[in-house]
């Protein structure tokens, strides 16, 4: 086996022996530590030769590792008394039950905002490394490995256990699901545009959390908007992995099963009557999906659902969505007015908007100024080359 299959097979048992051994043991923050020992000693030696069942043997050796570390501490006397009574020399067993949600909800503990809670719940949840996330964030590895370090410095003590009332913490681990599943669906930086592996797992822990409180319309919405928006992305990049454009996309490449189910969901959560941003969210998806053209779409409710969004939230990029959609309504003019004044922190996108709007209404110089400024401000290849050739395209006209 190759040593992209085991970096590949250590990013998905990584978080299944976290869960494992901090059921175990109890403390999640030291958990946490030894896992990540027994991930770096995998990754040197299964390239010889994977064990006979990886899983166990991650949790095999990271228990082993608690262990001796607890009996070394003298500060943790109370810990070694229980460790004595265990053994360490049997081979430990795979869990049963995944404990993602559990690890979820820690994640989003009260006391962490959310630059600690994302990045750990990209560790220790979705499997990735300390390298991946701090590429994700655009900052050196020695500074996400601090932010990952606080993170867990303020969740020791804490039981690995769902809190006493999960329902608190509902709106902070929807926003860490949504922001996992946004970066998997277009990547911050790096040579593709999405990453799978992320749209899967934030997916996968929405489904589930949907399972633990089907009666909540927000997190029905949340999920169904994973599942409307992942449908599309088959055809948003042609054969070659470059970007295709909405306008452009082949809708028989859409996942019909995924919008199916997305529906049925976003049909369930709006009769509950209590709309909220993710739901909303999910409506303006669905139109894209029911749509059987760019042009047909109901551009005129789009624009309607973010207008409520954005009184909802006050979310400046919902400002940038609903322009889009106003633009399709009553012309580029229009839409560009509504930009008038709006700074984002993600200001690749708003330039690649005005660019678009600019281009609709002739004026070309302009379109491609900010096509290029939008190039320049993306650290994602596809999206960067994308741009660029847009740029040169309208420079051509």
């Amino acid at each position: 086996m190759t040593p992209p299959d085991v970096d590949g097979l250590l990013r998905e048992l990584g978080p299944q022996a976290l869960g494992a051994v901090a059921r175990r043991y109890g403390e999640f923050a030291d958990a946490e530590d030894a896992v990540q020992e027994a991930l770096v000693t995998a990754a040197l030696e299964w390239p010889a030769g994977l064990p006979n069942r990886p899983l166990s043997w991650l949790i095999t050796v990271a228990s082993r590792r608690l262990v001796d570390q607890y009996r070394r501490t003298e500060a943790r006397r109370r810990r070694e008394e229980i460790a004595a009574s265990l053994s360490i020399h049997q081979e430990e067993t795979a869990p049963s039950s995944d404990d993602s949600l559990v690890m979820l909800f820690l994640c989003c503990d009260d006391t962490l905002s959310s630059t600690l809670s994302i990045p750990l719940t990209l560790r220790a949840v979705a499997g990735l490394t300390t390298r991946e996330i701090a590429a994700a964030y655009l900052v050196p590895e020695a500074t996400m490995a601090q932010r990952i370090s606080r993170a867990k410095a303020k969740l020791r003590g804490r039981r690995f256990e769902l809190p006493a009332d999960p329902s608190a913490r509902l709106r902070s681990v929807c926003e860490v699901l949504y922001l996992l599943f946004n970066e998997g669906y277009t990547s911050s930086s790096g040579p593709d545009l999405s990453r799978v592996d992320l749209t899967g797992e934030a997916i996968r822990l929405a489904r589930m959390l949907h399972g633990q409180v089907p009666n909540n319309p927000e997190v029905a919405g949340l999920h169904a908007l994973m599942l409307l928006t992942e449908a599309r992305r088959p055809a948003r990049t042609s054969t070659d992995g470059a970007l295709v454009p909405l306008a452009q996309q082949d809708r028989s490449l859409w996942d019909p099963a995924l919008i199916s189910e997305g529906l049925q969901l976003l049909n369930t959560a709006l009769a509950a009557g209590r709309i909220g941003e993710y739901q909303l969210l999910a409506s303006i998806a669905a139109l894209h999906d029911e749509a059987a053209s760019h042009t047909s779409t109901r551009w005129a409710e789009i624009a309607k659902a973010y207008t409520k969004m954005e009184s909802l939230t006050g979310n400046p990029m919902v400002r940038l969505n609903r322009a889009v959609a106003v633009a399709m309504v009553d012309g580029p003019a229009s839409g560009l007015a509504l930009l008038e004044g709006l700074e984002l922190h993600d200001a690749h996108r708003l330039h690649a908007v005005r660019a678009h709007l600019h281009e609709e209404t002739g004026d070309l110089a302009a379109a491609a100024r900010c096509y290029a400024a939008a190039a320049a401000r993306t650290d994602n290849a596809r999206e960067r080359d994308y741009l660029i050739e847009q740029a040169a395209r309208v420079s051509a006209r």
